[in-house]
């Protein structure tokens, strides 16, 4: 069934303001949750965050107070809801636990995001972010065994398989690579649209996670990682918030940010299989349209335009679903695992000129790639175990990735 949001009819505003005693819901259990329940409630935890950040940006670009109070009492809710959602993580989930959790989201979202792009820049985008996601799970899955003696599949489940990726060494660009064209909303069709901005906040949850808790892991070496890792997550939001239409108003992307998260509850909603957390989908649905009906208040009164003026479909896009995206995540790595970005493109580092911005800042940061956190992690894992950790149906498509008692660095950083 399809569903226009702008034609619904929504709940008075106020009436979506909570207690605090709904604020702290039934957490999901841990041992026992759907990996992919895990991961709906991390995204849309990154979906308010974006909500509630997006809202103070235009707090601080606005002049008219009139409407900076009618913004702060969507903002005010917003953050009530991320409240709520954020304490569906139990208590005793830990760090590196929910780490697990955050990379098999941007690895399985963005597989799934990749597949369904119509403009070849942003499913070149998506589908080279993703591998090095992909490789960050790897990292911390070893991490986790070595440092708790735990296998990731308690986590993840069998959804995703654990295997080196474009190995993160290699990830550390100059920051002028990771700016891409952007989309024009005029031009892209509506499931671009959201699709860039969905990635945005979930790779900078992901960015501020690890900035803010990386530091609280319990070992130095430890600490290193989540240091690595955050950098590459940084070059991860400049990369696909690049894509994104600059050229909105700031009440008319105000009116797409509430639209997406719209979208996203509703997708949450249908596809969540957890009884109790389907509810919250549901109720947090409901406010959002409420949400949404407000600012278009706002796009009426200040812009003279209706939704279908910003948004002509209306309708939702195909909805997101989580699912396996192993077969898809396979091909990816055999054709693209040795390209790193160049400018707004992308080329095989064997054919990128010896000038380039990329070896330059790789000289610069890495120095001695054998001494990189991310590296020490996986050799450290093969000197306790005798060998790497890994979840895969088969060997990897990539034969430099076959070996799992060395742990490549010169692919996709190297020249040959």
């Amino acid at each position: 069934m399809s569903v226009n949001p702008f034609l619904l009819k929504p709940k008075k505003i106020e009436s979506t303001i909570m207690s605090f005693k709904m604020l702290s819901p039934k957490p999901y259990n841990k041992d026992e949750v759907d990996p992919y329940t895990r991961v709906r409630c991390i995204l849309m935890n990154g979906t308010e965050y974006e909500a509630v950040w997006s809202k103070h940006h235009f707090n601080r670009h606005c002049a008219n107070n009139d409407i900076r109070r009618a913004v702060g009492l969507i903002r005010q809710c917003e953050q009530q809801q991320q409240k709520l959602i954020a304490n569906l993580k139990p208590a005793d989930e830990n760090l590196l636990q929910t780490t697990l959790g955050y990379e098999q989201l941007a690895v399985d979202l963005t597989a799934f995001l990749a597949q369904r792009q119509t403009k070849q820049w942003v499913k070149d985008a998506f589908d080279f972010a993703l591998l090095e996601d992909f490789d960050h799970l790897y990292r911390y899955a070893n991490l986790l065994e070595s440092d708790l003696g735990e296998h990731a599949e308690k986590y993840i489940g069998s959804y995703t398989e654990i295997m080196p990726g474009r190995p993160t060494v290699a990830h550390h660009r100059h920051p002028y690579d990771n700016i891409k064209k952007p989309i024009s909303n005029i031009s892209a069709d509506p499931i671009t649209q959201c699709d860039v901005s969905i990635i945005t906040a979930a790779e900078q949850q992901t960015m501020n996670y690890y900035m803010n808790l990386g530091a609280f892991y319990k070992h130095q070496k430890g600490r290193e990682v989540y240091t690595e890792i955050a950098m590459v997550e940084e070059e991860h939001v400049s990369h696909y918030g690049s894509l994104i239409d600059p050229s909105m108003t700031i009440i008319d992307d105000l009116l797409m940010h509430e639209y997406i998260e719209c979208y996203l509850y509703y997708s949450m909603y249908t596809d969540e299989i957890d009884a109790h957390i389907k509810q919250i989908w549901e109720m947090l649905f409901e406010q959002e349209v409420s949400h949404l009906h407000h600012t278009l208040s706002l796009t009426r009164k200040y812009e003279n335009k209706d939704w279908f003026d910003i948004i002509p479909e209306g309708e939702f896009p195909e909805l997101i679903s989580f699912s396996s995206q192993k077969e898809y995540i396979r091909k990816v790595l055999a054709e693209t695992v040795k390209n790193t970005s160049n400018l707004e493109g992308y080329i095989n580092i064997n054919k990128l000129p010896d000038d380039a911005f990329f070896f330059d800042y790789q000289k610069r940061t890495v120095k001695d790639a054998a001494t990189m956190p991310s590296h020490i992690a996986i050799e450290n894992h093969i000197k306790q175990f005798k060998s790497d950790y890994r979840l895969q149906d088969e060997e990897p498509p990539v034969k430099e990735l076959v070996d799992r008692k060395n742990d490549n660095i010169t692919l996709g950083r190297v020249k040959k």
